[in-house]
């Protein structure tokens, strides 16, 4: 399995990371804590340094409840940061988590590499056909609804059941398009249940039969900190626990907030095989 990003083959049999950079004021775990260029950059390098293949940029909050921001406000945003990481390091393998064509479009003119789209092109019926037009990867994630409203649509008549029939429908609206290169993600903590999370988590190698690579983001989220009473800034025993199961499960992809916790998950599964 094996994704083109601006001309480079990436082989995604071997486990990859993915590092977090949210650029929004109210994420659920990093929410404004880079603000400035400095910090960005720092953040970055050391994501980087420590071996994460793709870093992953948002700048609109997905967090349950959270309010939808502009396309302006989300360019305004966005494309400085894309400019700036671009001209800072690049050979990076920038993600864009967006569910807007027009932010994809700019983002990938301005250097980034692939589209993480929370709603696999629900949201904005031209996103797919943008990114078969500009030739790149996307994530498609499974939510319904939107992140004001996607906790109160948990309810599945089988939830993996359920969860393989959007990606059906949505893989294969995709290719009809024109898109080649697709990874699934299926949504923990987007409409679903701490008991649903879990479920889809045991039963995470029956999405391996669409036959595409998976990411998971499970990082420092609400199933973990709430499981254990904690706080998300307490969360990173718990997550990377989970990361060890998805990666045993199938998982290609690990979207983290700490990428050298992560890459220690790799190495020691990789191990195991």
């Amino acid at each position: 399995m094996t994704i083109n990003c601006k001309g480079t083959l990436i082989d995604l049999n071997v486990p990859r990371v993915m590092g977090v950079l949210n650029i929004t004021p109210d994420s659920f775990f990093d929410g404004g804590k880079y603000k400035d260029e400095k910090t960005i950059v720092s953040q970055v390098e050391k994501m980087l340094n420590e071996g994460a293949t793709f870093i992953d940029v948002g700048a609109q909050s997905s967090r349950p409840g959270a309010e939808l921001i502009s396309e302006k406000e989300e360019l305004d945003r966005i494309l400085p940061i894309v400019n700036l990481l671009i001209n800072e390091f690049p050979e990076i393998v920038l993600s864009i988590d967006t569910f807007r064509s027009k932010v994809a479009e700019k983002c990938i003119e301005a250097g980034a590499a692939l589209i993480n789209d929370i709603s696999a092109g629900n949201l904005d019926k031209a996103m797919l056909p943008k990114v078969a037009q500009l030739k790149v990867p996307i994530i498609l994630m499974h939510m319904r609804g939107e992140p004001k409203t996607m906790q109160q649509q948990t309810d599945y008549n089988d939830l993996i059941h359920d969860i393989l029939k959007y990606f059906s429908e949505r893989i294969a609206k995709a290719r009809s398009l024109g898109v080649h290169d697709i990874v699934i993600d299926p949504g923990f903590g987007f409409s679903k249940t701490l008991k649903q999370n879990y479920e889809l988590l045991k039963g995470l190698d029956l999405l391996l039969s669409p036959g595409l690579p998976i990411l998971t983001g499970l990082s420092r989220k609400s199933m973990i900190y709430k499981m254990l009473e904690l706080d998300a800034k307490d969360a990173l025993n718990g997550t990377t626990a989970l990361n060890m199961y998805a990666l045993q499960k199938g998982a290609s992809v690990l979207r983290v907030h700490d990428v050298k916790e992560a890459m220690e998950c790799i190495k020691l599964s990789t191990a195991l095989v």
